[in-house]
């Protein structure tokens, strides 16, 4: 079969793999229908995390089940399924604490033996282990690059708004409008946020958030504390999520944020980072961070997803087949797409 491997520093290459064999009685098989290139993934295209050469990557998948052990229960063979972008086993610690981003034997796609040594998912098959977990059924009505998002970006979207504790009536700041970020927009809007204020220096991206609801902010071309508020008389939000993962947009949200509010931080932070934390204790700010619990927030997506109260399929700007991946993280790599899609 085909996969896309990772050879070094700013190089993939499709290559020839062997099919995927079941190895254990929860395991699935899946062919996959669509994978997508995520923001994560550049960060094994520049070296900051750390991929052996040949191994497969990718992480975001749809497709059908080809086989299944005999202790898989909640899917079968024929289905339609959505993978979430990491594992869980479902009877460690912590995911008897229902902290499945935390599990003790987790393993992430298409991330090397760093996290877990698991096969990634721009392939044309897939192993799936802890199906049980990690696999849900696909509605008939979600069309298969929609329900691509599920298994990660609209999931950790998601993730951000109900991590933060938002409630009907809340105002929201999101700081970053990728993938993730516009998802936190459409959740937060679903979720029932009184207003939603966009935060970016994109201007397609900021036209996104616009037509779903929200408030666009140009993060250069206008003042977003001056905007914000004079939007919330002067306290700032209930919630800001950074969604970037950078300490310049982290210390924007904090400035954002009302005394006693709650700041979700979504982004992919790495090392040592200066923020205004004397600001955050002089509020109270609740602060929220870390990797989502997509596992625990995926039944949810998808449910508002077939009710038509989340729809990320305006954010998907370009489809390339599997063949040209190369071609597609030298485009999105160069910030040309938002969101590509991939089919074998």
């Amino acid at each position: 079969m085909r996969a896309v491997t990772f050879q070094g520093l700013e190089e993939v290459r499709v290559e020839e793999k062997p099919e995927p064999e079941l190895l254990a009685a929860d395991d699935a098989i899946v062919r996959v229908e669509a994978s997508g290139v995520c923001g994560s993934d550049l960060h094994i295209y520049h070296g900051r995390v750390p991929v052996e050469q040949g191994f497969t990557i990718g992480h975001e998948l749809v497709g059908t089940v080809t086989a299944a052990g005999e202790a898989v229960e909640r899917v079968a063979v024929g289905e339609r399924v959505v993978a979430c972008f990491y594992t869980a086993c479902g009877t460690c610690t912590p995911c008897l604490r229902g902290d499945y981003h935390r599990c003790a034997n987790g393993r992430t796609f298409g991330h090397g033996s760093h996290l877990g040594n698991l096969e990634g998912a721009q392939a044309d098959q897939v192993l799936v282990p802890h199906a049980n977990m990690t696999l849900r059924r696909v509605p008939d009505s979600i069309a298969t690059d929609v329900a691509l998002f599920a298994g990660d970006v609209l999931a950790t979207g998601f993730h951000a708004i109900a991590h933060g504790g938002m409630r009907s009536g809340d105002t929201v700041a999101v700081l970053g409008l990728g993938p993730v970020g516009l998802c936190a927009v459409q959740a937060a809007l679903a979720g029932g946020a009184s207003e939603v204020f966009a935060i970016d220096s994109v201007e397609p991206r900021l036209a996104i958030a616009a037509e779903f609801g929200a408030t666009a902010i140009h993060l250069t071309e206008e003042d977003p504390k001056k905007v914000v508020r004079a939007a919330t008389g002067g306290g700032g939000v209930d919630l800001s999520v950074d969604a970037v993962g950078n300490p310049e947009p982290l210390a924007l949200a904090i400035s954002l944020t009302r005394d006693a509010g709650t700041v979700s931080g979504i982004g992919a932070y790495a090392g040592r980072a200066e923020i205004p934390l004397g600001l955050a204790w002089l509020k109270g700010l609740d602060l929220r961070l870390g990797v989502a619990n997509v596992i625990a927030q995926i039944d949810r997506v998808l449910a508002l997803t077939e009710a038509g109260r989340l729809d990320p399929g305006p954010i998907v700007s370009h489809h390339m087949p599997l063949e040209d991946a190369a071609e597609a993280y030298a485009i999105f790599d160069r910030r040309e797409a938002l969101k590509i899609v991939l089919t074998p």
